[in-house]
């Protein structure tokens, strides 16, 4: 049986602040929170439409290069991607695929937390790290 809700960290843990997805979940991991899955990824990809089959809600977490600070959170609805590849999607694009297959998809929401710096092999900003630590705390009231 799957959990209720689950959460996606999406990022690449090698470039900068584009691992505050990832960092997400081992800080989530660390809380053993009941009936929530966690995952990380570089990137979404059309298989995750499978993943959110008997999910209530689902969390995609990412690193946002603009956008307000600290952080944004909003609903996500199903839209066709217009992407040319399907080995990258949007959460949007994710849920589409999902309704598409199986109909309603669950509720979804995006936290895109900024992020500032994207080298590769750089470590995450302080600043992002303190993005991420307050966009937790949003995630967490929002799953309470």
């Amino acid at each position: 049986m799957s959990a209720a809700t689950l959460i996606v960290g999406i990022g690449n843990p090698s470039r900068g602040d584009d691992a505050l997805g990832p960092l997400a979940i081992e800080r989530l991991e660390a809380m053993a929170m009941a009936d929530v899955e966690l995952l990380t990824d570089f990137q979404l990809q059309v298989e995750y439409a499978l993943d959110l089959q008997d999910r209530r809600r689902v969390v995609f977490v990412d690193a946002a290069e603009s956008g307000p600070e600290p952080y944004a959170w909003a609903e996500v609805r199903p839209e066709q991607d217009t992407s040319y590849s399907s080995h990258e999607l949007s959460p949007a694009a994710v849920l589409h695929t999902y309704a598409q297959l199986y109909g309603t998809p669950p509720v979804a929401h995006v936290l895109a937390v900024r992020g500032y710096r994207y080298d590769l092999g750089a470590p995450p900003s302080p600043a992002a790290l303190a993005n991420l630590d307050q966009a937790i705390r949003r995630l967490l009231a929002e799953l309470a």
